[in-house]
């Protein structure tokens, strides 16, 4: 079966290596399930441990911020967090059962079958197998986004959709992924039959310059499909901005303020695009809750992330992953283990025999459906180089601006998005990518202290 894979074999050639196929297939088969088993019941543990240390510590304010923050506004954050977590765990149950019915129950190997039966082996096959993976588990998250936005993010006031918003973004989203998508997941899966061995790297390429080439065009075509962007109009608080920016060596091709508050009522403020096309966008909500010291504070932090090439170095890391996962994906699709570990038997593709099928986009969809799996549980190792550039950013706006305004930008961000002040320490050095307030605050007063010696 191995060489029903990718080599033109005859089936009474197989017979000698289906021992060590199915030797390797089930030994990938408990792979598989034991780290996702251990995954899982990791993940489950820790927002365990979340749940159980915010809810001890609602009671009272952490020392340090009792003056800014008040007892009713960390006990919203204390329940806000639970129940995100809570749900979080629903989620991941549902995640882990859906991910088990694609693969070892049959559901990617049923679907594969039909749409052959139907439409026979060929690219057209393959596009629409991946087509349809991704419309039905966006339709089985649907329930899941309906009741984070409706329901949780509505108790705690944080929602500014309409049920009319939320299907247009919806269908706005569905149509854009198809129009950008299709079109590259065509060009891999044709580059992954038809460029040999080496067809990785060719997709790698590929796949590097969509991504560079998005960043310069998402800006100006794509996130204004979504969201209304306006200069800011502000002349004083644009001349601070400038002088900021100038001040620091950055350059961008203009300063927007975007109409969050049509959706949330969350604050934020980001940079976006690559090269030339780079700019600097303001939430609205924003704008309402910093004054000009604060915003200006918040941006030196992002213009911090510029200035240590935190960008370039997190782009450098995307290439070398990027480049890696393709490659370990050229080894994989030529395993028949692979498949049959996967729950999934692989397509005839034997040369000159009718109704054969190329594996591409079976391979393609179990190594996404795998990968995380194995790779989950590198996310501290992720999370705390970013929380290290999160330092070195706070570091460079204390130097640019006055720490203290960014200090109490930061409260204020963390009171108005209710994010809680007593994460537990373990959840917080898997999964945070920012640290956490009291270690951050802790870092500013410092900082604040060196300014003034």
């Amino acid at each position: 079966m191995a060489g029903i894979v990718t080599d033109p074999l005859h089936l009474p050639a197989l017979q000698p290596t289906l021992h060590p196929l199915l030797t390797a297939s089930l030994l990938f088969t408990l792979a598989f399930a034991v780290a996702l088993c251990a995954g899982t019941l990791l993940k489950l543990w820790l927002a365990s441990r979340q749940i159980r240390h915010v809810a001890r510590h609602r009671d009272a304010v952490p020392a340090g911020f009792a003056e800014r923050i008040s007892l009713a506004a960390h006990q919203k954050a204390a329940a806000y967090t639970v129940a995100k977590a809570r749900f979080g765990m629903l989620e991941l149950a549902l995640g882990v059962a859906v991910l088990l019915g694609w693969t070892l129950l049959g559901g990617l190997d049923a679907l594969n079958a039909a749409l052959l039966s139907w439409l026979g082996g060929g690219l057209w096959q393959q596009l629409a197998l991946v087509a349809a993976f991704v419309l039905i588990g966006g339709l089985i998250d649907l329930p899941a986004g309906w009741w984070q936005t409706f329901v949780i993010e509505q108790r705690f006031g944080f929602n500014k959709m309409t049920p009319g918003l939320w299907l247009a973004d919806l269908l706005k989203g569905t149509l854009m992924g198809a129009v950008i998508g299709l079109p590259i997941l065509a060009l891999i899966l044709w580059l992954m039959g038809a460029a040999g061995r080496w067809w990785w790297l060719w997709a790698w390429a590929v796949w590097m310059g969509f991504n560079l080439l998005l960043m310069v065009v998402y800006p100006t075509f794509i996130a204004p499909l979504f969201n209304k962007f306006e200069p800011l109009a502000d002349e004083a608080l644009k001349g601070r901005v400038q002088a900021l920016m100038q001040r620091c060596g950055f350059s961008a091709k203009g300063l927007f303020v975007m109409d969050g508050s049509r959706r949330s009522a969350h604050a934020n403020a980001y940079f976006t695009g690559f090269g030339a096309a780079k700019r600097v966008v303001f939430f609205d909500t924003l704008l309402q809750k910093l004054d000009a010291d604060e915003v200006d504070a918040v941006l030196a932090h992002e213009l911090g992330h510029f200035k240590h090439k935190h960008i370039a170095k997190r782009m450098a890391g995307m290439f070398v992953l990027t480049l890696a996962g393709f490659a370990l994906l050229g080894w994989l699709s030529r395993q028949g283990w692979f498949y049959t570990g996967l729950g999934v038997t692989p397509n005839f593709n034997i040369a000159g025999v009718p109704g054969s099928a190329p594996n591409d986009a079976l391979a393609l969809l179990l190594f996404m459906l795998a990968v995380p799996v194995f790779s989950g549980f590198v996310s501290p190792l992720v999370s705390g180089w970013s929380r290290r550039h999160e330092f070195e950013a706070d570091a460079y706006a204390a130097r640019q601006t006055d720490a203290r305004h960014l200090h109490t930008a930061l409260l204020k961000l963390y009171e108005d998005n209710a994010s809680t002040l007593t994460p537990d320490p373990l959840y917080v050095r898997y999964y945070y990518s920012h640290p956490p307030a009291v270690e951050r605050m802790a870092h500013l007063q410092h900082l604040q202290a060196q300014a003034a010696a």
